[in-house]
């Protein structure tokens, strides 16, 4: 296969490591980047990119090798990008989330014509755990599924002298706060490994600011969440119950979980040197039985490395990534939805 040549938009902290990435896939080839810092074009060019830019828009208009872009600007100006990058005839891989919200997710399907576009937020589904969840969903050992849930809430940690980044629970910059950053992947994993069945239709959520004891972590300005909870019902009467929090005054814990009529799977989403997937089957003889079915190294080759592999990957086949923007649009939703049922009080009807 050819390698899909590739610009890089926004070398920052994720970026850079999308950049990294890429230069080590045999897929693709890095042949340009942008940043508006002219520190991070210096060391882009030390990594060995042959072009480099200050802004996206003149990598997409003035670049005729590339073929597709990885955008790692703030999520305000993704949209935006991705629109000129399809006027150009290029493929997008955009980090997460892929818009402010739904609407903008619909613009991009509008615009997109042949072009592929995939999202980063499938980074979680390509470890092997994630790989052996999707086996057992298959063989139907967990019945009718019933109920999703996931509850991954972190413990504040003690003050230090980093100064806050502005982004970070912000609606200007970061379209929002724990609920745009994070649960993204959350929601992509969960559903994505019940291979998108769950068609969301009701949603009664609440957020909560920072509490004040752990604000020195976040900017002054910060106007968005760092904690919230949502019940989100779905058309064929299965449920996903979803809660996450940062900077809390409650010690970490994380869960994610798929329960069935049959049985139900304990699982992690995030890399770890340990992990353990676990199944529950329930027997009228025996009630619950627990049986551990993969146990291992999660945190070794994946996450990104693997997300931009398969974008390549379906731009040479012309196939669906394993996140496009159609599933974006049902997480957009979902977050949009949350966004609403806390700011009326009152749960909010998807269509």
């Amino acid at each position: 296969m050819e390698p899909l040549k590739l610009g890089v938009i926004g070398c920052g902290v994720i970026g850079s490591i999308n950049l990294k990435d890429a230069m080590a896939s045999a897929l693709v080839k890095v042949v340009a980047a942008a940043d508006l810092r002219g520190e991070r074009r210096e060391w882009a060019k030390a990594q060995g990119v042959p072009r480099v830019y200050e802004d996206g828009s003149e990598l997409i208009d003035q670049d005729p090798e590339v073929e597709a872009v990885i955008i790692a600007y703030p999520v305000s100006t993704r949209t935006a990008m991705a629109l000129r990058a399809f006027a150009r005839g290029k493929h997008v891989l955009t980090e997460k989330p892929v818009a402010n919200n739904a609407r903008e997710v619909r613009t991009l399907m509008a615009r997109r014509g042949d072009r592929v576009c995939a999202c980063f937020s499938s980074r979680y589904r390509f470890y092997d755990s994630a790989r052996r969840v999707e086996a057992v969903l298959a063989n139907g050992s967990l019945g009718e599924i019933r109920r999703l849930h996931v509850r991954a809430l972190q413990a504040g940690t003690p003050q230090n002298d980093r100064p806050p980044p502005p982004w970070r629970e912000s609606f200007c910059m970061n379209a929002g706060g724990i609920l745009t950053n994070w649960s993204c992947y959350d929601l992509d994993y969960i559903l994505g490994l019940t291979g998108w069945a769950f068609r969301p239709r009701t949603v009664l959520a609440q957020i909560w600011s920072c509490v004040p004891t752990f604000r020195c972590h976040i900017a002054p300005e910060s106007d968005a969440e760092a904690h919230f909870a949502a019940l989100v019902t779905g058309a064929d009467g299965s449920v996903l119950t979803i809660e996450r929090g940062e900077f809390m005054p409650i010690a970490s814990e994380a869960a994610w979980q798929i329960i069935g009529t049959q049985g139900a799977l304990r699982l992690g989403m995030v890399g770890s040197a340990e992990r353990r997937l676990i199944l529950d089957t329930a027997s009228a003889a025996q009630g619950v039985t627990s049986q551990v079915l993969w146990e291992g190294n999660d945190s070794g080759r994946g996450g990104g490395a693997l997300v931009i592999e398969d974008f390549a990957l379906a731009v040479r086949q012309q196939r669906p990534p394993a996140t496009g923007l159609e599933q974006a649009l049902v997480m957009m939703q979902i977050t949009d939805a949350i966004y609403e049922s806390a700011r009326t009080g009152g749960a909010v009807t998807l269509p």
